[in-house]
């Protein structure tokens, strides 16, 4: 019987997806299961510490960056040989590198993410040019005005979406065409140009984000079953941690705002909505990498 259920507990493990976690398994089984022994409470301990550890996984890379950003911000050396922002571009290919030889992601997955790094740099060399914001210190590697770096920290956004679509085993029901969401990610991709020319549309791709996934559950597996909530409610929660970083990537004066020049202030919370807009763009190109599954309803 306890074979059976190791077994079992074996293959709900999400840790089985990445070789270098296999060895927690057995592990995460018998805690998982002494956890479910000693009641509903003890339970739901079990799950929510489950969570926030896939949560924690799914994060890795942006982690990764943000704390580079505050490190490089208190102890990279003012008039170094090599440029602050030059050695956050070489930590970032490293890190990535690292996370491809050991499968923590795969080719795939990369390819999208460097996609998403490639359309992030461009919206930033043209945001910065008419002085959305600015990159204040002096660099080798960039574009323009824009340090290579700030493309990893767009790839950040996918390679997170990407991690929790395998780690939570994204199902759902009512999801949107994947073209639908590739006119709309299209269309917002093109407004983030074209506002500062004509009439800003964001209000109207507000009201096509909401009519599109608005109806979309996703169920997401964090142990045995799968929980669920509205898609909707989902990115939005994502827009708004993504918000929070930007906020701590401000304040180590990574980049700057015009109403940050002479000093930090908060980022306007206005740019929830375009941190909103800009990741489903993220998400709809790992959604075509993926083919959303549809969940099945037992009646």
């Amino acid at each position: 019987m306890q074979r059976k259920v190791s077994e079992d507990a074996r293959s709900q493990s999400s840790a089985r997806v990445w070789a270098p976690l296999a060895r927690f398994i057995d592990w995460e089984a018998e805690l998982g299961e002494k956890a479910e022994a000693h009641g509903r409470a003890a339970h739901f301990a079990y799950e929510f510490l489950r969570f926030g550890v896939k949560q924690a996984w799914a994060c890795l890379f942006g982690a990764l960056l943000l704390g580079l950003l505050i490190a490089t911000h208190f102890f990279h050396p003012k008039g170094a040989v090599l440029a602050r922002y030059d050695f956050l571009v070489i930590a970032a290919v490293l890190i990535q590198i690292v996370m491809l030889a050991f499968r923590l992601e795969t080719f795939e997955e990369a390819k999208v993410i460097l996609v998403f790094h490639v359309v992030g740099t461009v919206m930033e060399i043209f945001k910065t040019s008419v002085g959305s914001w600015v990159y204040p210190e002096a660099s080798l590697l960039r574009v323009g005005g824009v340090p290579l770096f700030t493309g990893f920290m767009y790839a950040a956004i996918g390679s997170y979406i990407a991690r929790c679509w395998r780690l939570f085993d994204f199902r759902f029901t009512r999801h949107p065409p994947v073209w639908a969401l590739g006119i709309l990610s299209a269309a917002i991709y093109a407004n983030f140009f074209g506002h500062h020319y004509v009439w800003d549309f964001r209000p109207i791709l507000f009201a096509a984000a909401i009519v599109l996934i608005g109806p979309c559950t996703i169920y997401y597996k964090i142990w045995k079953t799968h929980r669920h909530m509205p898609l909707l409610l989902g990115l939005v929660l994502v827009a708004l941690f993504i918000w929070f970083a930007e906020n701590i990537g401000t304040f180590t004066a990574a980049w700057a705002y015009p109403h940050q020049q002479h000093g930090w202030q908060l980022v306007g919370f206005g740019k929830l909505g375009s941190w909103f807009l800009l990741m489903l763009i993220s998400y709809t190109l790992v959604a075509a990498l993926n083919r959303p599954r549809s969940m099945k309803i037992e009646n």
